[in-house]
Protein backbone atom coordinates (compact mmCIF):
# COMPACT_ATOMS: atom_id res chain seq x y z
CA UNK A 1 0.00 0.00 0.00
CA UNK A 2 1.31 3.55 -1.06
CA UNK A 3 1.30 5.88 1.55
CA UNK A 4 1.30 8.86 -0.61
CA UNK A 5 -2.33 10.68 -0.87
CA UNK A 6 -1.35 11.82 -4.72
CA UNK A 7 -0.92 8.41 -5.60
CA UNK A 8 -3.66 6.87 -4.23
CA UNK A 9 -5.98 9.56 -5.97
CA UNK A 10 -4.72 8.31 -9.61
CA UNK A 11 -7.09 6.00 -10.40
CA UNK A 12 -9.78 9.07 -9.20
CA UNK A 13 -8.17 11.95 -11.00
CA UNK A 14 -7.67 9.55 -14.20
CA UNK A 15 -11.72 8.13 -13.83
CA UNK A 16 -13.17 11.06 -14.26
CA UNK A 17 -16.18 11.70 -13.72
CA UNK A 18 -15.25 9.92 -10.49
CA UNK A 19 -18.94 9.44 -9.29
CA UNK A 20 -20.55 6.24 -10.45
CA UNK A 21 -23.98 7.00 -9.18
CA UNK A 22 -24.24 3.75 -7.76
CA UNK A 23 -27.16 3.20 -5.75
CA UNK A 24 -27.09 4.03 -1.70
CA UNK A 25 -27.21 1.08 0.66
CA UNK A 26 -28.18 1.71 3.93
CA UNK A 27 -27.09 -1.03 6.71
CA UNK A 28 -28.31 -1.25 10.19
CA UNK A 29 -26.02 -0.66 13.05
CA UNK A 30 -26.11 -3.13 16.34
CA UNK A 31 -24.97 -2.11 19.79
CA UNK A 32 -21.49 -4.03 20.82
CA UNK A 33 -21.32 -2.92 24.59
CA UNK A 34 -21.53 0.52 24.35
CA UNK A 35 -20.67 1.39 20.90
CA UNK A 36 -22.55 1.08 17.76
CA UNK A 37 -20.93 -1.34 15.23
CA UNK A 38 -21.50 -3.63 11.99
CA UNK A 39 -19.63 -6.48 10.73
CA UNK A 40 -17.30 -5.86 7.91
CA UNK A 41 -19.11 -8.61 5.85
CA UNK A 42 -22.32 -7.03 5.15
CA UNK A 43 -21.03 -3.84 3.72
CA UNK A 44 -18.24 -5.40 1.87
CA UNK A 45 -21.01 -7.91 0.75
CA UNK A 46 -22.87 -4.57 -1.01
CA UNK A 47 -19.46 -3.45 -2.21
CA UNK A 48 -19.11 -6.77 -4.23
CA UNK A 49 -22.38 -6.30 -5.21
CA UNK A 50 -22.39 -2.86 -6.90
CA UNK A 51 -23.50 -0.79 -4.42
CA UNK A 52 -22.58 2.18 -2.12
CA UNK A 53 -22.57 1.21 1.98
CA UNK A 54 -23.38 3.94 4.42
CA UNK A 55 -24.08 2.83 8.06
CA UNK A 56 -27.30 4.02 9.75
CA UNK A 57 -26.78 4.13 13.41
CA UNK A 58 -29.93 2.99 15.84
CA UNK A 59 -31.90 5.93 16.52
CA UNK A 60 -35.16 6.24 17.30
CA UNK A 61 -35.76 9.48 15.87
CA UNK A 62 -38.22 9.75 13.44
CA UNK A 63 -37.30 13.13 11.85
CA UNK A 64 -33.57 11.72 11.63
CA UNK A 65 -34.70 8.11 9.72
CA UNK A 66 -37.24 10.34 7.44
CA UNK A 67 -34.51 12.24 6.30
CA UNK A 68 -31.66 9.21 6.17
CA UNK A 69 -34.50 7.53 3.86
CA UNK A 70 -34.50 10.37 1.42
CA UNK A 71 -30.74 9.61 0.48
CA UNK A 72 -30.44 6.18 0.43
CA UNK A 73 -31.66 3.76 -2.26
CA UNK A 74 -32.11 0.59 -0.31
CA UNK A 75 -31.81 -0.95 3.54
CA UNK A 76 -30.26 -4.06 4.84
CA UNK A 77 -31.47 -4.74 8.14
CA UNK A 78 -28.80 -6.49 10.21
CA UNK A 79 -28.94 -9.64 12.48
CA UNK A 80 -28.11 -9.20 16.25
CA UNK A 81 -29.82 -9.47 19.35
CA UNK A 82 -33.39 -10.51 20.33
CA UNK A 83 -36.58 -8.34 20.21
CA UNK A 84 -37.75 -7.24 22.74
CA UNK A 85 -41.26 -9.41 22.77
CA UNK A 86 -43.33 -6.54 24.37
CA UNK A 87 -43.69 -4.70 21.13
CA UNK A 88 -46.15 -7.44 20.15
CA UNK A 89 -48.11 -7.67 23.63
CA UNK A 90 -45.64 -10.75 25.01
CA UNK A 91 -43.84 -11.69 28.30
CA UNK A 92 -40.36 -13.00 27.77
CA UNK A 93 -39.26 -16.24 27.18
CA UNK A 94 -36.53 -17.18 29.44
CA UNK A 95 -33.85 -18.13 26.26
CA UNK A 96 -34.47 -14.76 25.55
CA UNK A 97 -31.16 -12.50 25.64
CA UNK A 98 -29.57 -9.43 23.76
CA UNK A 99 -32.04 -7.46 23.63
CA UNK A 100 -32.36 -3.30 23.33
CA UNK A 101 -35.37 -0.78 23.06
CA UNK A 102 -33.10 1.99 21.43
CA UNK A 103 -32.18 -0.55 18.23
CA UNK A 104 -35.64 -2.59 18.48
CA UNK A 105 -37.64 1.01 18.09
CA UNK A 106 -35.03 2.53 15.48
CA UNK A 107 -35.11 -0.76 13.22
CA UNK A 108 -39.05 -0.69 13.45
CA UNK A 109 -39.83 2.92 12.34
CA UNK A 110 -37.32 2.52 9.77
CA UNK A 111 -38.87 -0.69 8.52
CA UNK A 112 -42.18 0.42 8.47
CA UNK A 113 -41.17 4.08 6.76
CA UNK A 114 -39.32 2.31 4.00
CA UNK A 115 -42.28 -0.04 3.53
CA UNK A 116 -44.31 2.91 3.08
CA UNK A 117 -41.78 4.42 0.41
CA UNK A 118 -41.18 1.63 -1.80
CA UNK A 119 -37.68 1.39 -0.22
CA UNK A 120 -36.18 -1.87 -1.40
CA UNK A 121 -35.27 -3.61 2.06
CA UNK A 122 -33.23 -6.97 2.60
CA UNK A 123 -33.44 -8.56 6.41
CA UNK A 124 -30.88 -11.19 7.75
CA UNK A 125 -31.82 -13.51 10.67
CA UNK A 126 -32.64 -10.66 12.57
CA UNK A 127 -33.38 -8.07 9.82
CA UNK A 128 -36.87 -11.17 8.94
CA UNK A 129 -37.94 -10.85 12.17
CA UNK A 130 -37.81 -6.91 11.90
CA UNK A 131 -39.87 -6.86 9.39
CA UNK A 132 -42.18 -9.40 10.46
CA UNK A 133 -42.55 -7.58 13.86
CA UNK A 134 -42.77 -4.08 11.70
CA UNK A 135 -45.30 -5.39 9.17
CA UNK A 136 -48.00 -7.17 10.89
CA UNK A 137 -46.15 -10.86 11.63
CA UNK A 138 -45.07 -12.49 14.17
CA UNK A 139 -41.97 -13.85 15.69
CA UNK A 140 -41.58 -16.87 18.25
CA UNK A 141 -39.48 -16.05 20.74
CA UNK A 142 -37.68 -19.63 21.00
CA UNK A 143 -38.12 -22.49 18.08
CA UNK A 144 -36.70 -24.94 20.36
CA UNK A 145 -39.90 -27.23 20.58
CA UNK A 146 -40.84 -27.24 16.88
CA UNK A 147 -37.12 -27.70 15.67
CA UNK A 148 -35.60 -30.60 14.92
CA UNK A 149 -32.37 -29.64 13.03
CA UNK A 150 -30.16 -27.28 14.63
CA UNK A 151 -30.54 -23.68 14.07
CA UNK A 152 -27.22 -22.42 15.78
CA UNK A 153 -24.52 -24.37 14.53
CA UNK A 154 -20.70 -24.61 16.31
CA UNK A 155 -19.18 -24.80 12.85
CA UNK A 156 -17.16 -21.76 11.11
CA UNK A 157 -20.21 -19.17 10.10
CA UNK A 158 -18.86 -19.80 6.61
CA UNK A 159 -19.71 -23.33 6.40
CA UNK A 160 -23.18 -24.55 5.65
CA UNK A 161 -24.54 -26.68 8.05
CA UNK A 162 -28.37 -27.77 6.23
CA UNK A 163 -30.93 -27.09 3.82
CA UNK A 164 -33.60 -25.00 3.18
CA UNK A 165 -36.42 -25.50 0.05
CA UNK A 166 -37.24 -22.73 -1.66
CA UNK A 167 -41.21 -22.33 -3.13
CA UNK A 168 -40.57 -21.76 -6.87
CA UNK A 169 -41.89 -19.10 -8.62
CA UNK A 170 -40.71 -17.18 -5.64
CA UNK A 171 -38.09 -13.89 -6.04
CA UNK A 172 -35.98 -15.91 -4.04
CA UNK A 173 -35.97 -19.11 -6.33
CA UNK A 174 -35.32 -16.78 -9.36
CA UNK A 175 -32.29 -15.02 -7.48
CA UNK A 176 -30.57 -18.68 -7.11
CA UNK A 177 -32.11 -20.81 -9.58
CA UNK A 178 -33.08 -18.79 -12.68
CA UNK A 179 -29.59 -19.84 -14.38
CA UNK A 180 -28.18 -23.27 -14.35
CA UNK A 181 -26.33 -23.51 -11.17
CA UNK A 182 -23.99 -27.17 -10.49
CA UNK A 183 -23.73 -26.17 -7.03
CA UNK A 184 -27.24 -27.10 -6.16
CA UNK A 185 -28.32 -30.95 -6.63
CA UNK A 186 -31.92 -30.14 -6.74
CA UNK A 187 -33.47 -26.87 -8.35
CA UNK A 188 -35.21 -26.02 -5.26
CA UNK A 189 -32.89 -26.82 -1.96
CA UNK A 190 -30.29 -24.15 -0.77
CA UNK A 191 -27.48 -25.00 1.81
CA UNK A 192 -27.51 -22.65 4.21
CA UNK A 193 -25.52 -21.49 7.31
CA UNK A 194 -27.46 -21.11 10.78
CA UNK A 195 -27.26 -18.86 13.97
CA UNK A 196 -30.86 -18.00 15.39
CA UNK A 197 -33.42 -19.10 18.31
CA UNK A 198 -35.98 -16.90 17.62
CA UNK A 199 -37.84 -17.00 13.92
CA UNK A 200 -40.77 -15.29 12.22
CA UNK A 201 -43.92 -18.18 12.93
CA UNK A 202 -46.33 -15.82 10.84
CA UNK A 203 -45.46 -13.85 8.35
CA UNK A 204 -48.59 -11.66 8.22
CA UNK A 205 -50.78 -10.29 5.24
CA UNK A 206 -48.23 -8.23 3.85
CA UNK A 207 -45.57 -11.33 3.54
CA UNK A 208 -45.56 -14.95 2.35
CA UNK A 209 -42.89 -17.71 3.20
CA UNK A 210 -40.96 -18.60 0.59
CA UNK A 211 -38.16 -20.85 2.00
CA UNK A 212 -38.58 -23.70 5.16
CA UNK A 213 -36.32 -25.53 6.91
CA UNK A 214 -36.83 -29.54 6.84
CA UNK A 215 -38.55 -29.04 10.10
CA UNK A 216 -40.97 -26.42 9.05
CA UNK A 217 -39.52 -23.39 10.44
CA UNK A 218 -39.92 -20.03 8.15
CA UNK A 219 -36.82 -19.16 6.63
CA UNK A 220 -37.64 -16.61 3.93
CA UNK A 221 -40.24 -14.50 3.53
CA UNK A 222 -41.24 -11.95 0.57
CA UNK A 223 -43.54 -9.15 -0.35
CA UNK A 224 -47.00 -10.47 -1.78
CA UNK A 225 -47.48 -6.78 -2.75
CA UNK A 226 -45.31 -6.73 -5.40
CA UNK A 227 -42.63 -4.98 -3.92
CA UNK A 228 -38.84 -5.49 -3.59
CA UNK A 229 -39.03 -6.38 0.57
CA UNK A 230 -37.52 -9.86 1.74
CA UNK A 231 -36.05 -11.89 4.57
CA UNK A 232 -33.91 -14.60 5.40
CA UNK A 233 -33.03 -16.28 8.33
CA UNK A 234 -29.42 -17.28 7.22
CA UNK A 235 -26.51 -15.42 6.34
CA UNK A 236 -25.23 -14.74 3.00
CA UNK A 237 -22.94 -12.34 4.15
CA UNK A 238 -20.77 -14.99 5.51
CA UNK A 239 -21.30 -17.01 2.70
CA UNK A 240 -19.14 -15.25 0.29
CA UNK A 241 -20.10 -16.24 -3.66
CA UNK A 242 -22.98 -18.27 -2.36
CA UNK A 243 -23.95 -16.01 -0.23
CA UNK A 244 -23.87 -12.46 -3.02
CA UNK A 245 -26.47 -13.08 -4.99
CA UNK A 246 -28.93 -11.48 -2.44
CA UNK A 247 -27.52 -8.99 -2.31
CA UNK A 248 -26.52 -8.48 -6.04
CA UNK A 249 -30.80 -8.45 -5.69
CA UNK A 250 -31.05 -5.73 -3.52
CA UNK A 251 -28.69 -3.62 -5.06
CA UNK A 252 -30.43 -4.17 -8.60
CA UNK A 253 -34.05 -3.74 -6.75
CA UNK A 254 -32.30 -0.23 -5.29
CA UNK A 255 -30.68 0.23 -8.69
CA UNK A 256 -34.72 0.21 -9.90
CA UNK A 257 -35.78 1.99 -7.32
CA UNK A 258 -33.44 5.03 -7.53
CA UNK A 259 -34.31 5.46 -11.64
CA UNK A 260 -37.72 5.48 -10.44
CA UNK A 261 -37.37 7.99 -8.10
CA UNK A 262 -35.42 10.23 -10.89
CA UNK A 263 -37.82 9.49 -13.89
CA UNK A 264 -40.30 11.01 -11.62
CA UNK A 265 -38.65 14.06 -10.41
CA UNK A 266 -38.35 14.70 -13.96
CA UNK A 267 -42.42 13.84 -15.29
CA UNK A 268 -45.60 14.94 -14.11
CA UNK A 269 -47.52 12.19 -12.48
CA UNK A 270 -50.94 12.51 -13.11
CA UNK A 271 -53.86 10.28 -11.76
CA UNK A 272 -57.41 11.55 -13.19
CA UNK A 273 -59.67 9.78 -11.09
CA UNK A 274 -60.09 9.55 -7.29
CA UNK A 275 -63.08 9.85 -4.56
CA UNK A 276 -61.39 10.73 -1.71
CA UNK A 277 -63.60 13.62 -1.11
CA UNK A 278 -66.54 11.48 -0.15
CA UNK A 279 -64.91 10.99 3.25
CA UNK A 280 -63.92 14.58 4.09
CA UNK A 281 -67.01 14.74 5.46
CA UNK A 282 -66.26 12.05 8.24
CA UNK A 283 -63.79 14.32 9.50
CA UNK A 284 -60.37 12.82 7.54
CA UNK A 285 -57.59 15.21 7.24
CA UNK A 286 -56.23 15.17 3.50
CA UNK A 287 -52.76 16.54 5.17
CA UNK A 288 -52.28 13.64 7.42
CA UNK A 289 -51.55 9.62 7.40
CA UNK A 290 -55.29 8.23 7.48
CA UNK A 291 -55.20 4.18 6.77
CA UNK A 292 -58.97 5.20 6.21
CA UNK A 293 -58.12 6.95 2.98
CA UNK A 294 -56.00 5.61 -0.25
CA UNK A 295 -54.82 9.20 -1.25
CA UNK A 296 -53.46 11.63 1.53
CA UNK A 297 -50.88 13.76 1.33
CA UNK A 298 -48.36 11.43 2.89
CA UNK A 299 -49.11 8.79 0.60
CA UNK A 300 -48.82 11.02 -2.68
CA UNK A 301 -45.39 11.81 -1.27
CA UNK A 302 -44.60 8.30 -0.53
CA UNK A 303 -45.33 7.34 -3.86
CA UNK A 304 -43.70 10.32 -5.89
CA UNK A 305 -47.04 11.38 -7.24
CA UNK A 306 -47.87 14.98 -8.69
CA UNK A 307 -51.50 15.33 -9.04
CA UNK A 308 -54.63 13.84 -8.88
CA UNK A 309 -58.17 15.37 -9.82
CA UNK A 310 -60.53 14.74 -6.78
CA UNK A 311 -63.73 14.38 -7.95
CA UNK A 312 -67.48 15.49 -6.20
CA UNK A 313 -69.31 11.74 -6.87
CA UNK A 314 -72.79 12.19 -6.15
CA UNK A 315 -74.84 8.76 -5.84
CA UNK A 316 -77.85 8.77 -8.50
CA UNK A 317 -80.81 8.26 -6.56
CA UNK A 318 -83.14 4.84 -7.78
CA UNK A 319 -86.58 5.83 -8.55
CA UNK A 320 -88.57 7.36 -6.08
CA UNK A 321 -85.47 7.92 -3.80
CA UNK A 322 -84.91 11.42 -2.96
CA UNK A 323 -80.69 12.59 -3.25
CA UNK A 324 -80.13 13.52 0.02
CA UNK A 325 -81.03 9.88 0.85
CA UNK A 326 -77.72 8.30 -0.26
CA UNK A 327 -75.62 10.31 0.28
CA UNK A 328 -72.56 10.02 3.67
CA UNK A 329 -74.95 10.25 6.72
CA UNK A 330 -72.10 12.31 7.99
CA UNK A 331 -72.77 15.34 5.95
CA UNK A 332 -73.95 18.41 7.98
CA UNK A 333 -77.32 19.18 8.32
CA UNK A 334 -78.45 16.49 6.35
CA UNK A 335 -81.69 17.21 4.77
CA UNK A 336 -84.57 17.72 2.04
CA UNK A 337 -82.39 20.96 1.69
CA UNK A 338 -79.58 19.34 0.70
CA UNK A 339 -79.21 18.95 -3.30
CA UNK A 340 -77.07 17.64 -5.57
CA UNK A 341 -75.59 21.19 -6.30
CA UNK A 342 -74.87 22.21 -2.53
CA UNK A 343 -73.38 18.96 -1.97
CA UNK A 344 -70.86 19.09 -4.62
CA UNK A 345 -69.94 22.52 -3.46
CA UNK A 346 -69.97 21.45 0.15
CA UNK A 347 -67.15 19.00 -1.60
CA UNK A 348 -65.20 21.92 -3.34
CA UNK A 349 -65.35 23.96 0.06
CA UNK A 350 -63.80 21.33 1.83
CA UNK A 351 -60.88 20.46 -0.73
CA UNK A 352 -60.26 24.30 -0.70
CA UNK A 353 -60.11 24.82 3.10
CA UNK A 354 -57.58 21.72 3.09
CA UNK A 355 -55.19 23.26 0.85
CA UNK A 356 -55.77 26.92 2.39
CA UNK A 357 -54.75 25.05 5.25
CA UNK A 358 -51.60 23.38 3.72
CA UNK A 359 -50.34 26.23 0.92
CA UNK A 360 -46.71 25.17 0.94
CA UNK A 361 -47.81 21.38 0.75
CA UNK A 362 -50.62 21.52 -1.80
CA UNK A 363 -52.24 23.74 -4.23
CA UNK A 364 -55.11 23.54 -6.44
CA UNK A 365 -54.68 23.78 -10.36
CA UNK A 366 -57.22 24.48 -13.17
CA UNK A 367 -54.33 24.22 -16.08
CA UNK A 368 -51.11 22.34 -17.53
CA UNK A 369 -49.68 25.73 -16.21
CA UNK A 370 -50.75 25.12 -12.46
CA UNK A 371 -49.27 21.54 -12.17
CA UNK A 372 -45.94 21.85 -13.51
CA UNK A 373 -45.92 25.16 -11.53
CA UNK A 374 -46.91 23.34 -8.12
CA UNK A 375 -44.58 20.98 -9.44
CA UNK A 376 -41.35 23.53 -9.33
CA UNK A 377 -42.11 24.18 -6.35
CA UNK A 378 -41.94 21.27 -4.20
CA UNK A 379 -46.20 21.25 -4.05
CA UNK A 380 -48.45 18.22 -4.58
CA UNK A 381 -51.61 19.25 -6.78
CA UNK A 382 -55.39 18.88 -6.94
CA UNK A 383 -57.57 19.73 -9.67
CA UNK A 384 -61.58 19.28 -9.66
CA UNK A 385 -63.86 17.42 -11.19
CA UNK A 386 -67.41 15.86 -10.73
CA UNK A 387 -68.64 12.73 -11.19
CA UNK A 388 -72.52 12.78 -12.28
CA UNK A 389 -73.84 15.81 -13.92
CA UNK A 390 -76.56 15.69 -11.23
CA UNK A 391 -74.71 18.04 -9.77
CA UNK A 392 -75.97 20.79 -12.25
CA UNK A 393 -79.41 20.31 -11.32
CA UNK A 394 -80.81 20.67 -15.47
CA UNK A 395 -79.17 23.79 -15.56
CA UNK A 396 -76.52 25.31 -17.56
CA UNK A 397 -76.08 28.14 -15.26
CA UNK A 398 -75.01 25.69 -12.04
CA UNK A 399 -72.70 24.21 -15.13
CA UNK A 400 -71.35 27.55 -15.50
CA UNK A 401 -71.16 28.06 -11.55
CA UNK A 402 -68.85 24.95 -11.45
CA UNK A 403 -66.87 26.36 -14.14
CA UNK A 404 -66.07 29.30 -12.33
CA UNK A 405 -65.23 27.03 -9.59
CA UNK A 406 -62.85 25.31 -11.75
CA UNK A 407 -63.58 22.02 -12.39
CA UNK A 408 -61.67 20.37 -15.20
CA UNK A 409 -64.32 17.82 -16.37
CA UNK A 410 -67.51 16.51 -15.53
CA UNK A 411 -68.84 12.64 -15.51
CA UNK A 412 -71.85 12.94 -17.74
CA UNK A 413 -74.18 10.28 -15.51
CA UNK A 414 -73.01 7.48 -13.14
CA UNK A 415 -74.68 4.23 -12.37
CA UNK A 416 -78.15 5.16 -13.31
CA UNK A 417 -80.06 7.35 -16.20
CA UNK A 418 -79.83 11.16 -15.50
CA UNK A 419 -81.49 13.80 -17.30
CA UNK A 420 -78.09 14.30 -19.24
CA UNK A 421 -77.66 10.61 -21.00
CA UNK A 422 -78.37 6.93 -20.33
CA UNK A 423 -75.68 4.97 -18.04
CA UNK A 424 -74.25 2.20 -19.03
CA UNK A 425 -75.75 0.55 -16.10
CA UNK A 426 -78.99 2.36 -16.90
CA UNK A 427 -82.38 2.14 -18.64
CA UNK A 428 -82.24 3.53 -21.95
CA UNK A 429 -84.35 6.42 -20.85
CA UNK A 430 -83.19 8.89 -23.69
CA UNK A 431 -81.47 6.49 -26.29
CA UNK A 432 -78.19 7.60 -25.83
CA UNK A 433 -77.68 11.44 -25.15
CA UNK A 434 -81.07 13.84 -24.30
CA UNK A 435 -81.78 17.06 -25.99
CA UNK A 436 -81.02 18.33 -23.22
CA UNK A 437 -77.47 16.53 -22.54
CA UNK A 438 -77.23 17.99 -26.36
CA UNK A 439 -76.91 21.52 -24.77
CA UNK A 440 -74.93 20.35 -22.10
CA UNK A 441 -71.98 18.94 -24.01
CA UNK A 442 -71.75 22.50 -26.15
CA UNK A 443 -71.84 24.30 -23.62
CA UNK A 444 -68.87 22.64 -21.57
CA UNK A 445 -66.63 22.37 -24.95
CA UNK A 446 -67.63 26.49 -24.60
CA UNK A 447 -66.75 26.99 -21.23
CA UNK A 448 -63.65 24.75 -21.32
CA UNK A 449 -64.13 21.42 -19.59
CA UNK A 450 -63.48 17.96 -20.54
CA UNK A 451 -66.26 15.77 -21.27
CA UNK A 452 -66.00 12.84 -19.49
CA UNK A 453 -67.69 9.40 -20.70
CA UNK A 454 -66.78 6.92 -18.21
CA UNK A 455 -70.06 5.13 -16.79
CA UNK A 456 -71.48 6.03 -20.20
CA UNK A 457 -74.29 3.38 -21.86
CA UNK A 458 -72.08 2.45 -25.74
CA UNK A 459 -74.60 4.57 -27.41
CA UNK A 460 -74.34 7.60 -24.99
CA UNK A 461 -70.41 7.37 -26.01
CA UNK A 462 -71.14 7.46 -29.39
CA UNK A 463 -73.58 10.42 -29.27
CA UNK A 464 -71.17 12.51 -27.13
CA UNK A 465 -68.47 11.95 -29.92
CA UNK A 466 -70.45 13.30 -32.45
CA UNK A 467 -71.67 15.86 -30.70
CA UNK A 468 -68.63 17.29 -29.01
CA UNK A 469 -66.44 19.71 -31.26
CA UNK A 470 -63.34 18.77 -28.99
CA UNK A 471 -61.58 15.50 -27.79
CA UNK A 472 -63.91 13.76 -25.28
CA UNK A 473 -62.10 11.31 -22.17
CA UNK A 474 -62.95 8.36 -20.02
CA UNK A 475 -60.91 8.94 -16.98
CA UNK A 476 -61.21 5.62 -15.68
CA UNK A 477 -62.45 2.91 -17.99
CA UNK A 478 -60.93 -0.57 -18.95
CA UNK A 479 -61.42 -2.68 -21.88
CA UNK A 480 -64.51 -4.82 -22.42
CA UNK A 481 -62.66 -7.49 -24.07
CA UNK A 482 -60.58 -8.47 -21.57
CA UNK A 483 -62.74 -7.65 -18.71
CA UNK A 484 -67.01 -8.51 -20.31
CA UNK A 485 -68.29 -5.60 -18.10
CA UNK A 486 -70.95 -2.99 -19.58
CA UNK A 487 -68.98 -0.27 -17.80
CA UNK A 488 -66.09 -1.36 -19.77
CA UNK A 489 -65.16 0.12 -23.84
CA UNK A 490 -65.23 -2.27 -26.32
CA UNK A 491 -62.58 -1.86 -29.29
CA UNK A 492 -64.74 0.06 -31.40
CA UNK A 493 -65.05 2.26 -28.70
CA UNK A 494 -61.05 2.46 -27.79
CA UNK A 495 -60.42 3.00 -31.48
CA UNK A 496 -63.36 5.78 -31.98
CA UNK A 497 -62.15 8.14 -29.24
CA UNK A 498 -58.90 7.50 -30.33
CA UNK A 499 -59.69 8.64 -34.18
CA UNK A 500 -61.27 11.30 -32.30
CA UNK A 501 -57.84 12.64 -30.27
CA UNK A 502 -59.63 11.22 -27.10
CA UNK A 503 -58.18 9.23 -23.97
CA UNK A 504 -59.21 6.46 -22.41
CA UNK A 505 -57.53 5.73 -18.82
CA UNK A 506 -57.22 2.58 -17.00
CA UNK A 507 -58.55 2.38 -13.34
CA UNK A 508 -57.78 -0.51 -10.80
CA UNK A 509 -61.43 -1.18 -9.65
CA UNK A 510 -61.18 -5.09 -9.64
CA UNK A 511 -64.49 -5.36 -11.04
CA UNK A 512 -63.49 -4.03 -14.44
CA UNK A 513 -59.94 -5.75 -14.30
CA UNK A 514 -61.37 -9.15 -14.80
CA UNK A 515 -64.67 -11.10 -13.29
CA UNK A 516 -63.17 -13.77 -11.08
CA UNK A 517 -60.48 -13.81 -8.46
CA UNK A 518 -58.23 -10.88 -7.44
CA UNK A 519 -56.89 -8.51 -9.32
CA UNK A 520 -53.52 -7.29 -9.07
CA UNK A 521 -51.21 -4.37 -10.83
CA UNK A 522 -50.54 -7.03 -13.76
CA UNK A 523 -54.12 -6.75 -14.69
CA UNK A 524 -54.07 -3.21 -15.01
CA UNK A 525 -50.94 -2.89 -16.91
CA UNK A 526 -52.80 -5.72 -19.15
CA UNK A 527 -55.95 -3.25 -19.40
CA UNK A 528 -53.62 -0.82 -20.47
CA UNK A 529 -51.33 -2.51 -22.67
CA UNK A 530 -54.18 -3.84 -24.84
CA UNK A 531 -55.85 -0.23 -24.79
CA UNK A 532 -52.25 0.99 -26.09
CA UNK A 533 -52.15 -2.10 -29.31
CA UNK A 534 -55.96 -0.55 -29.94
CA UNK A 535 -55.27 3.12 -29.65
CA UNK A 536 -52.00 3.82 -29.78
CA UNK A 537 -49.61 5.22 -27.16
CA UNK A 538 -50.89 8.90 -27.48
CA UNK A 539 -54.64 7.97 -25.89
CA UNK A 540 -53.97 6.42 -22.73
CA UNK A 541 -53.72 7.11 -19.03
CA UNK A 542 -53.83 6.51 -15.55
CA UNK A 543 -57.42 7.36 -13.71
CA UNK A 544 -56.77 4.90 -10.37
CA UNK A 545 -60.26 5.31 -8.91
CA UNK A 546 -58.99 4.75 -5.16
CA UNK A 547 -61.25 5.30 -3.00
CA UNK A 548 -63.98 4.55 -5.37
CA UNK A 549 -63.21 1.18 -4.53
CA UNK A 550 -60.39 0.85 -6.89
CA UNK A 551 -57.13 -0.33 -5.10
CA UNK A 552 -55.44 -3.81 -6.14
CA UNK A 553 -52.69 -6.03 -5.07
CA UNK A 554 -49.46 -4.35 -5.76
CA UNK A 555 -51.57 -0.74 -6.40
CA UNK A 556 -53.51 -0.44 -3.00
CA UNK A 557 -53.09 3.27 -2.79
CA UNK A 558 -51.22 6.75 -3.75
CA UNK A 559 -48.10 5.43 -1.87
CA UNK A 560 -48.13 2.53 -4.95
CA UNK A 561 -48.27 5.03 -7.50
CA UNK A 562 -44.36 4.60 -8.04
CA UNK A 563 -44.90 0.55 -8.12
CA UNK A 564 -46.84 0.96 -11.57
CA UNK A 565 -44.10 3.19 -12.97
CA UNK A 566 -41.74 0.30 -11.97
CA UNK A 567 -43.87 -2.35 -14.19
CA UNK A 568 -43.13 -0.38 -16.98
CA UNK A 569 -39.63 0.15 -17.05
CA UNK A 570 -39.31 -3.67 -16.46
CA UNK A 571 -41.30 -3.27 -20.04
CA UNK A 572 -38.37 -1.25 -21.40
CA UNK A 573 -41.18 1.83 -22.04
CA UNK A 574 -39.02 4.89 -22.91
CA UNK A 575 -39.54 8.00 -20.71
CA UNK A 576 -41.26 10.21 -23.32
CA UNK A 577 -44.00 7.20 -23.59
CA UNK A 578 -44.32 7.15 -19.82
CA UNK A 579 -44.88 10.57 -19.87
CA UNK A 580 -47.84 10.13 -21.90
CA UNK A 581 -49.22 7.78 -19.58
CA UNK A 582 -48.90 9.47 -16.27
CA UNK A 583 -50.91 12.51 -17.68
CA UNK A 584 -48.92 13.91 -20.57
CA UNK A 585 -51.98 12.56 -23.03
CA UNK A 586 -54.73 13.98 -20.66
CA UNK A 587 -53.10 17.20 -20.42
CA UNK A 588 -52.88 17.93 -24.26
CA UNK A 589 -56.19 16.75 -24.84
CA UNK A 590 -57.24 19.61 -21.76
CA UNK A 591 -55.10 21.98 -22.82
CA UNK A 592 -56.87 22.02 -26.54
CA UNK A 593 -60.50 21.66 -24.26
CA UNK A 594 -59.45 24.99 -22.51
CA UNK A 595 -58.87 26.64 -25.50
CA UNK A 596 -62.15 28.54 -25.82
CA UNK A 597 -63.00 31.55 -28.02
Amino acid sequence: MSFSLDELLVSAYENFPEAENRPVIGITANYSDIDATVRDRYYKQIINAGGVPVIIPPIADTAIIADTLEKVDGILLTGGGDYNPLWCGEEPSPKLHNINKERDAAELILTRLAYNKQIPVLGICRGIQTLAMALGGHVAQDISSQATIKHSQDADREEATHSVTIEEGSMLHGIFFQTANTQHPTPNTLYVNSFHHQAVDNPGSLFRATAHSKDGIIEAIESTEYKNVMGVQWHPEWLGKDGLPLFKWLVDSAKEYKNVGELHSRILTLDTHCDTPMFFHEGVDFTKRDSHILVDLHKMTDGRQDATIMVAYLPQPKEGQEFYENINPNFPKRGTSITPSTYADSIFDIIESTVAKAPQYIGIARTSADLYANKQMGKKSIMLGIENGLAIEHSLDKLRHFADRGIVYMTLCHNGDNDICDSARGCNTHNGVSEFGEQVIKEMNRLGIMVDMSHAGEKSFYDALEISEKPIVCSHSNSRILCDHPRNLTDDQLRAIAAKGGVVHTTFYHGFLQKTGEADILDGIKHLEHAIDIMGIDHVGIGTDFDGDGGVCGMRDASDIQQFTRQLLRRRYSESDIAKIWGGNWLRVMEEVQKVK
